[in-house]
């Protein structure tokens, strides 16, 4: 992508409304932008990242066996009262009677539309285990929006529904998603802290939180600075390592991941029966699995960062590579670049040319603000020489490598560990 065929409004100042390191950079480097408060428009950069994490997520899925689908938004309140969560939750949903005089909310989880899906198609032990999940957009009416996109009214959220004859299936299910989740996390670049937790409105008998630990982080982790052992804290809770005997350190987090062991909660209520072998009817037993999608965007940043900007994982970036072109008047300067974004583009590595009529100062602090892994900077110093620069944004590190030899550089650098999650 050519950036002057794009959008990157990148910002020299700290917004405002910024108040988290995250939502400053998220605003900075063109990534969102605030239409009111809790609401983002995502643009071409943000875009791309959330893409990409969704990527990752996908692939994951599918090796836990789990199947997409696509729940409605829309959702009949009358399924929330037959659970009771219109009431447990009813301060943060999203209402209205449509013309039809229909109670509606806007989703702000799916237990109850997929408990119903799951009541008119399975009837036999036989169709069991089963996975399901989606990637979709909920909506909560929170009372105070903050940190940009780690608590908003609208955000997108990866949520999956296991369905099992026995607890035991629920157990395989709940370790499957569990080992998937780690994986989906470290390939984002996460650093994670996992704690067993309160299952709270939910429901079920189990659950566990996946936490990154984050100056701004809302949520307050106690961790063993001796054994590693970690768990939620509480107001009262005993601040003292059981093992160690030794005081707990308290540490800020972010919560982007969470898995439950529902059970039969759902399947009770809502009517959701199956027959087993013997031909008896029994309720479902249900795991519910998600991930704060959008939320992993503010995470990584919160955790990879530099007082130049973003530091993406490759496997996130929007870009593997942007190619910084210091002339954009010089014919044979620009001949290079678009001949070396040709090339790239060929090999399958997705590139950004910086092709505006910029100061080079402007444009190697957009580089650095933006995080892209790598960037081929192409001045008429260097070019005299034969040469092209390499630049590392993890480390900062620089190379001056043979024009001739650039690409097959690159695809080194970029299969290298160090600029990755590795």
């Amino acid at each position: 992508m050519l950036w002057s065929k794009t959008l990157i409004p990148t910002l020299k100042e700290i917004p405002q409304e910024a108040e988290s390191i995250s939502h400053q950079l998220l605003l900075r480097a063109g990534l969102v932008r605030m239409l009111m408060s809790g609401v983002y428009s995502y643009l071409p950069l943000g875009l791309k990242i959330l893409g990409n994490i969704e990527n990752i997520i996908k692939e994951e899925m599918s090796i836990a066996n789990a199947a997409e689908v696509l729940l409605p938004a829309l959702q009949p309140l009358e399924l929330w009262q037959r659970t009771g969560r219109d009431q447990l939750i009813g301060q943060v949903m999203i209402r209205f009677t449509d013309r039809r005089q229909r109670k509606i909310c806007l989703g702000p989880t799916h237990e109850e539309v997929i408990t119903e899906l799951m009541k008119s198609h399975i009837s036999s032990y036989k169709q069991l285990p089963l996975v399901l999940y989606q990637i979709q957009t909920k909506f909560r009416d929170e009372i105070r929006p903050r940190f940009g996109l780690i608590r908003a009214c609208e955000f997108i959220m990866k949520d999956a529904y296991s369905f099992d004859k026995d607890e035991n299936g629920l157990d395989k299910n709940y370790q499957a998603m569990f080992e998937a989740y780690l994986r989906i996390f470290k390939r984002c670049g996460l650093n994670v802290i996992t704690i067993e937790a309160d299952s709270g409105v939910m429901g079920g008998n189990l659950s566990h939180e996946f936490m990154v630990p984050a100056k701004d982080g809302e949520d307050m982790i106690l961790i063993c600075p001796e054994c590693g052992f970690t768990k939620a804290f509480k107001e009262g809770s005993e601040d003292t390592c059981a093992k160690c005997r030794i005081k707990l350190g308290k540490v800020n987090a972010i919560e982007i991941g969470h898995i439950f062991k529902l059970g039969t909660k759902y399947s009770l209520a809502l009517g959701a029966n199956f027959l087993d072998e013997k031909g008896k009817l029994k309720p479902i037993i249900m795991g519910c699995y998600g991930i704060g999608v959008s939320r992993i965007i503010s995470a990584v940043i919160e955790q990879s960062h530099d007082e130049q900007g973003i530091i993406w994982p490759k496997e996130l970036a929007p870009y593997k590579v942007i190619i910084t072109s210091l002339d954009v008047t010089d014919k044979e300067i620009m001949k290079l670049s678009l001949g070396l974004y040709k090339e790239l583009k060929d090999a399958g590595i997705d590139a950004l040319l910086d092709d505006r009529d910029e100061r080079a100062g402007v444009k190697f602090n957009d580089a650095d603000l933006l995080g892209i892994p790598l960037n081929v900077i192409i001045g008429r110093k260097s070019f005299d020489q034969g040469k092209v620069e390499l630049k590392t944004r993890r480390d900062q590190s620089t190379q001056l490598l043979d024009i001739k030899a650039v690409r097959e550089s690159i695809i080194q650098t970029l299969n290298a560990k160090g600029i990755g999650y590795e």
